[in-house]
């Protein structure tokens, strides 16, 4: 959740084409494993993380057997190991990134996001370099469509921290415990959720030339077609 438009990132995945639902699978995946791994275990019911993920697999078109076998995965049934990366670095313009992996090798996937910076005008940074820039929040999108006119007051007196208006639909940021409750508040209102996760939020987004901004945005989709990254956060406006 991003700096970037979140709103491009899911219009790129829902017109995923067939070559590259293998790499969209390979990521939901990881996202479902590392959910059983550290958000409460494998019964969606009792893990919302694990639900967000399975949710966006379905997205994707991502079979059940698939699901079942990620699932399985993050409970230590299988042979290879996972864990959480979270890498920390500059782009273009001294623009700002946090970029989150799910790997079974983190020393490859820390050198390739390192490449990946070096490739575009980029550096990574020790920890805590730009950490402090950003903070964790809930995000929810709600596409544009009927019914929204009433529900940016309603969330506010629900106690959301922001909302924002686009031709896209609704930017809602919560607390992150707040994030499921939300969520089934929008839910019931009988509206789509395009998307419901955690962020790293920049406490101040940052403007940027055209130049630059087309620079951030090469490195950013560069990022994001890594197997192992699943998250690019930034605190550039795009």
């Amino acid at each position: 959740m991003s700096g970037h438009s979140k709103w491009a990132t899911i219009k790129r995945s829902k017109a995923v084409t067939d070559a590259k639902k293998g790499k969209a699978f390979t990521k939901v995946a990881k996202n479902i494993s590392i959910a059983v791994k550290t958000g409460g275990g494998a019964d969606p019911g009792f893990n919302f993380q694990l639900r967000m993920a399975i949710e966006k697999a379905k997205e994707v078109g991502m079979p059940k057997d698939n699901i079942d076998r990620a699932i399985k995965r993050g409970s230590g049934e299988g042979k290879e190991a996972i864990t959480e990366v979270t890498v920390e670095g500059h782009g273009p313009a001294s623009s700002a990134f946090i970029v989150d992996a799910i790997t079974d090798n983190s020393t490859r996937s820390t050198q390739n996001i390192r490449t990946i910076f070096s490739k575009h005008n980029g550096h990574m940074g020790g920890q805590g370099s730009v950490a402090w820039m950003f903070e964790s929040k809930g995000q929810i999108l709600v596409e544009a469509q009927k019914g929204l006119e009433e529900l940016e007051l309603e969330l506010i007196d629900q106690g959301v921290e922001d909302v924002k208006v686009s031709e896209d639909g609704l930017e809602i940021y919560t607390l992150p415990m707040d994030l499921e409750k939300i969520k089934k508040f929008v839910e019931a209102k009988r509206l789509k959720v395009s998307s419901a996760e955690l962020i790293m939020k920049p406490k101040q987004t940052v403007d940027v030339t055209e130049t630059d901004k087309s620079k951030i945005q090469s490195l950013i989709e560069a990022l994001e077609e890594d197997d192992d990254v699943v998250g690019v956060h930034t605190n550039v406006n795009l």
